[in-house]
């Protein structure tokens, strides 16, 4: 391989895992939000928990949404550039909103900078696909309130009844521990992909990319996660441990659903979605529907807002190196 090759791959690898970063830092609060929210794990425990379960979903499952996600949206091939501007611009866009502690979609940002691109480079963009994810996107949100609802339902009334036997008491803290891992390792399994998907344009071995992008993810988890976890565990609605433990399997079960079959939903939709259904049993007060508000302005504008930047990143980029 010639030198100006293997630069533009290791770049490209580098803005990957940039992204696979991004993805740990702003989707860390997704999965363990409630469970340090409600007071069971400290934050530092969390996140070794959500950093193991993670990678370990990234390498075991990450295939599937890497496919869809490298060649499912944009059906022509991509060119390095492209493929950089693309990953940059949703890597830029969900560092701004970790830092202003919002859990944006970073699968909405990379769909939204991957088709961007491919607008630019004139591509043809699968309609059928981008339309079956917008989809997705609108509908997971609710379906997963609608579960996160009923299970509730069914784990309050099964621990009420075995309360009152002292060995049980700690039961509905494993079982939200448990749950944690499990949202861990779904969203391992979907973001993978949403990280490293357009790299597999180059026609690399999936698992290597499954082990760099999980890798990233789990830093991710670890340096810079606190802000979006405060937000998600403590922002939207009080929450006690049933509560949290409800939210958390609903959205683990959406997310790793749509993992298998392959299409980038969120993890940020997904829990939040599940958190605003069982914070509603307890009463539309007790939501603090101005967050939910600002959440979902977020969800609205990432994938325009990041399809736009790539787009014009690309046409900057192309007029520099020309």
């Amino acid at each position: 391989m010639r030198r100006p090759a293997m630069i533009q791959l290791a770049l490209l690898f580098a803005t990957g895992a940039y992204v696979g970063w991004n993805i740990g830092a702003n989707d860390a609060g997704n999965c363990v939000g409630t469970t340090v929210g409600s007071g069971v794990l400290s934050y530092r425990r969390a996140v070794w928990l959500v950093a193991g379960f993670a990678l370990l979903g990234a390498i075991l499952q990450g295939d599937q949404v890497m496919s869809t996600v490298g060649k499912g949206i944009v059906t022509s091939d991509l060119s390095s550039l492209a493929i950089l501007s693309a990953m940059l611009s949703a890597g830029i866009f969900v560092t701004v909103a970790t830092l202003f502690r919002v859990p944006v979609s970073t699968s909405q940002a990379i769909v939204g900078g991957v088709s961007g691109v491919g607008l630019a480079v004139g591509a043809d963009l699968d309609v059928h696909v981008l339309t079956q994810i917008a989809e997705v996107w609108i509908v997971c949100p609710i379906l997963v309130g609608l579960l996160a609802i009923a299970l509730y339902s069914i784990a309050s009334r099964v621990l009420r009844r075995i309360a009152a036997h002292s060995i049980w008491q700690r039961v509905p803290h494993v079982l939200l521990i448990l749950s944690a891992c499990y949202v861990s390792f779904s969203l391992g399994a979907n973001h993978v992909g949403t990280a490293m998907g357009p790299i597999t344009n180059l026609a690399l071995h999936p698992a290597w990319l499954s082990i760099l992008g999980g890798t990233a993810m789990a830093a991710g988890v670890l340096t810079f996660g606190r802000r979006v976890t405060q937000t998600v565990g403590q922002g939207i609605t009080p929450l006690d441990t049933v509560s949290a433990f409800s939210a958390q399997l609903a959205a683990a079960l959406a997310v790793h659903f749509f993992s298998i079959v392959g299409i980038p939903v969120s993890t940020s939709q997904s829990i939040v979605g599940a958190i605003l259904g069982v914070g509603l049993l307890h009463g539309v007060r007790a939501v603090r529907m101005r967050k939910i508000g600002e959440i979902a302005i977020g969800w609205v504008a990432t994938p325009i807002s990041a399809g736009l930047f790539s787009y014009g990143l690309y046409r900057m980029l192309t007029l520099v190196i020309a």
